[in-house]
């Protein structure tokens, strides 16, 4: 897989989140937004911490006590371990995992990741979350997951970067629809609501990036898990979704500007 399509003159949200949570794929642009984010914010890298433990722990409660096979996971980003697949499989050998991002760099770096166990299978969509269909409709998808069992979809930490004009609520509700009733939809939304100066000013640094967000309220929050059973408990702050007490970090409530949710569709 050749890199050629990667714009590493122009940071990337994916590689910033990358750079700040300690990884190793990104470029001096991105160590720039990520440094200048969290002189704006010092508390981000606590944030984009408890963003990753709320994934691991939502991914865990789906495949140990839902019995949940099978994932679709939209926004993938750059692969960090523990992925949703070595999770998964790792309570189920053969779990199913469909990731989906359109970065090339992830792409690329998807060449490593694309394995997990013998028994399960992962494989990898690039597509825009703008254009559910392309997801849908991708050999990879169908080939990947049996839609006459239930599938969780994960959306973590991207719909930020989805604007009113896009319809966020409705892109989710249209990945939602085609998957069967006992499905999931596990999700983290970013919200100002904490500490609206802080993270409205990490916002402004994104946007002068050319990456707008749109923050959302508790109750924009809601709006993407009307009609689905929410899991307890409910749509909280990202580090108050069943903690499992591993962390070693104080994490105050104003450092999390993310709301999290896990919810099943009843039918």
């Amino acid at each position: 897989m050749t890199t050629e399509r990667i714009d590493t003159e122009h940071a990337h949200s994916a590689r910033i989140y990358d750079y700040i949570i300690g990884g190793n794929d990104h470029y001096p642009a991105d160590r720039e937004a990520g440094d200048a984010m969290v002189r704006e914010w010092p508390a981000l890298p606590v944030h984009m911490r408890a963003n990753r433990d709320f994934m691991n722990r939502a991914v865990r409660y789906l495949a140990q006590e839902a019995g949940i096979r099978q994932f679709l996971d939209i926004g993938t980003g750059i692969p960090t371990s523990p992925n949703i697949h070595e999770i998964a499989q790792a309570a189920a050998p053969g779990a199913r995992v469909v990731y989906v991002d359109n970065d090339p760099l992830v792409l690329a770096l998807s060449e490593g990741m694309v394995s997990g166990t013998a028994e399960g299978r992962v494989s990898y969509i690039e597509a825009d979350m703008r254009d559910p269909a392309a997801v849908l409709d991708a050999p990879a998808f169908r080939d990947t997951l049996d839609l006459g069992e239930p599938v969780a979809l994960t959306v973590i930490a991207i719909v930020h970067f989805l604007l009113d004009e896009d319809d966020a609520v409705g892109i989710v509700r249209r990945l939602l629809d085609p998957l069967p009733a006992g499905s999931f939809l596990a999700m983290s939304i970013g919200t100002a609501e904490f500490a609206p100066e802080e993270v409205g000013r990490v916002a402004r640094e994104y946007a002068a990036r050319g990456m707008p967000m749109r923050l959302r309220t508790h109750a924009e929050a809601e709006e993407f898990f009307a009609g689905l059973e929410l899991v307890e408990p409910g749509i909280v702050q990202v580090h108050k979704w069943r903690p499992d007490g591993t962390g070693t970090e104080v994490v105050r409530d104003e450092d999390i500007a993310m709301y999290g949710a896990v919810a099943r569709k009843a039918s």
